[in-house]
């Protein structure tokens, strides 16, 4: 099924946000760890701009998402900005503070949260603290563990055990951008999330 996709606006406050409609899959993760990568890998072709500067992304980017052949959009995508980069991370805190934590607390149609991790490195603190925010707020949330075209067969199966360990129940795919590995998956576990009635 081809997918076709367009950016809809950058938010900075609440009062940006789109009105409530079609459901949300938000991507949250640690400064470069892939999430623009992970979308336009999604969506196949360069929609979210990529960036080798950690916390370039300050805003809550929205991108409308839709089948070929479909007038509406199916669904949103909102890139939110990273975490975890000492050199802007107060700043990123101030920006949580003010939009982002509003937006994962209170929107009614984020109906997916998607934690994305390197594959390539041992579970973050922050991470951690992340996971724990999304499960205390009652979010369907699925970790997705990037650049695992990286490591070797034995590397990334010692490197999903670790994580399994370290976010105990929680679903996990491992992620190529560059190879397309864990798209489908990814994509199944989006529509069953959207086709799901919002909890919130």
């Amino acid at each position: 099924m081809r997918i076709l996709a367009r950016f809809m606006l950058s938010a900075t406050d609440v009062k940006h946000f789109p009105a409530p409609g079609v459901p949300e899959v938000a991507f949250l993760g640690r400064s470069n760890v892939g999430k623009s990568s992970v979308i336009n890998t999604l969506v196949g072709k360069k929609l979210a701009r990529t960036s080798s500067t950690p916390g370039r992304t300050r805003s809550i980017n929205f991108y409308e998402v839709r089948r070929a052949g479909e007038p509406r959009p199916e669904l949103l995508f909102a890139d939110l900005p990273g975490y975890g980069y000492a050199k802007v991370s107060r700043e990123i805190s101030d920006d949580w503070a003010r939009f982002v934590d509003p937006y994962l607390h209170e929107r009614t149609s984020l109906a997916l949260c998607l934690a994305l991790v390197d594959s390539n490195i041992s579970p973050q603190a922050s991470d951690g603290h992340l996971l724990e925010f999304l499960a205390s707020g009652r979010r369907p949330h699925v970790i997705v563990a990037t650049k695992c075209d990286r490591l070797s067969g034995n590397q990334l199966r010692q490197a999903m055990d670790t994580l399994g360990q370290a976010y105990d129940g929680v679903p996990i795919v491992p992620f190529s951008a560059k190879t397309g590995a864990g798209k489908d998956e990814l994509w199944h576990r989006i529509r069953s999330a959207v086709s799901q009635p919002s909890a919130v």
